[in-house]
C-alpha cells in the first residue's frame, strides 16, 4: 500500500462545520455570505482569529478583538453569540469515527491536525475534546504549537509524529487553502465537501471499504 498514515481535520472534517455554522450566522444579521471568513482571513496573521487559534488569545480576549477587526470591516457582530453556534455545530459524525476505527484496525497510523483554540471558560469542551482524542494515534493542535494551518511548519509536524514521510500520507481537510502546503509536501489531499463523497474518495485511494452502505449518511454521535 502507498499510503501508510491518514490526517484529518475535525471542524467539518469529523465534527459538523463551523463554517456552515458561521453562513447560519451570516444569514441571521443579513450578512454576505462568507464575509465574516472573509476578515478572519484577510487578517491573519496578526487578526484576532489567527491570534486565537495560536494559543495567544484566550476567548475572553478575543471576543473584543475579533469583533473591532469586524467593525473595521463594516460588520458588526456578536463574537461570543457566534462562537457559542459553532461549539454547538462541532457534533462527531459517526460515519467519520467508524472510517477512523477500521483505517486503525487496517494497520494505518491516523492524525489530527486541527485549528482550534482554549475552552478553559467551559471545562466541558475540554472533556469532550480528551474524548475524541482517543480515537487518534496522534493530535496536533494548532492552540498547542502555536502554529496555525496554513503554515508548513505544523503540516511537518503533525507528518513526523506519526513516523510518516509526507508522500505516504493522506490528509482530509474542508478548506482548500488548507490543502495547499499538504498537497506541495507530497500528500494526497481531498477537500472534504460532502462528508460521504470524501469517504469514497479515501476508500477508492486505500482499496478499503472503510463505511458499510447502510451507515452512510450517518452524520453525528455522542461520544
Amino acid at each position: 500500500m502507498r499510503f501508510r498514515a491518514v490526517l484529518f481535520d475535525l471542524g467539518g472534517v469529523v465534527l459538523g462545520s463551523p463554517l456552515e455554522a458561521i453562513r447560519d450566522y451570516e444569514r441571521e444579521l443579513g450578512l454576505a455570505r462568507n464575509a465574516i471568513n472573509r476578515v478572519a482571513a484577510e487578517t491573519a496573521p496578526a487578526g484576532a482569529w489567527s491570534r486565537l487559534e495560536r494559543g495567544e488569545l484566550d476567548l475572553d480576549a478575543f471576543y473584543p478583538a475579533f469583533e473591532a477587526d469586524c467593525r473595521a470591516a463594516g460588520l458588526a457582530v456578536d463574537a461570543r453569540a457566534m462562537m457559542g453556534r459553532m461549539s454547538q455545530a462541532a457534533r462527531p459524525r459517526a460515519a467519520m469515527l467508524e472510517a477512523i476505527a477500521r483505517l486503525r484496525r487496517a494497520g494505518l497510523r491516523v492524525g489530527a491536525l486541527t485549528n482550534n483554540w482554549s475552552h478553559t471558560e467551559r471545562p466541558g469542551l475540554e472533556d469532550g475534546t480528551r474524548a475524541l482524542r482517543e480515537h487518534f494515534d496522534v493530535f496536533v493542535e494548532s492552540a498547542v504549537e502555536g502554529l496555525r494551518k496554513p503554515d508548513p511548519a505544523i503540516y511537518t509536524i503533525a507528518c513526523r509524529r506519526l513516523e510518516t514521510p509526507p508522500e505516504q500520507v493522506v490528509f482530509l481537510d474542508d478548506i482548500g487553502p488548507n490543502l495547499k502546503p499538504a498537497r506541495a509536501m507530497g500528500m494526497l489531499t481531498i477537500k472534504v465537501e460532502a462528508p460521504d463523497e470524501a469517504l469514497r474518495a479515501l476508500e477508492a485511494a486505500l482499496d478499503l471499504v472503510l463505511v458499510e452502505a447502510g451507515d452512510r449518511g450517518s452524520t453525528e454521535t455522542a461520544m
